[in-house]
């Protein structure tokens, strides 16, 4: 018999940080515990952060996991519109990127469901 599962905002899951070079942006996602980093990798794959960022057309998505920190770090070309001196877009830097990502739902165990942050509802 399989656990049961609860559906998600991913920032309850983990925490974010962006930043940029060029017309490329860097997200990164650290779990909130150690035991959430699996469902982290099983969920928040390159496709769906593709998905996520379809408006922007990213011309490639790149996943580096990073175990040891229960963290993984995406790179997304052509995200920025230019970049911060070719923009006209208001946060040409992306450093709110993190923040669309953060919002996408993600598929938790209901074992973990102690580990999770905030009192958002399921």
């Amino acid at each position: 018999m399989t656990s049961p599962t609860i559906e998600v905002p991913l920032y309850r899951v983990a925490h974010g940080r962006a930043g940029d070079k060029g017309n490329r942006s860097n997200i990164s996602l650290i779990a909130w515990a150690p035991a959430l980093y699996e469902t982290l990798v099983a969920e928040v794959t390159p496709e769906r952060v593709r998905d996520v960022f379809a408006a922007r057309k990213p011309s490639a998505v790149r996943r580096y996991l990073l175990p040891n920190l229960h963290a993984m770090n995406f790179v997304l070309d052509d995200v920025l519109d230019g970049g911060v001196n070719r923009s006209m877009n208001l946060d040409s830097h992306g450093k709110s990127l993190s923040f669309l990502l953060l919002d996408m739902r993600i598929t938790v165990p209901g074992h973990q469901i102690e580990l999770l942050r905030g009192q958002d509802s399921p």
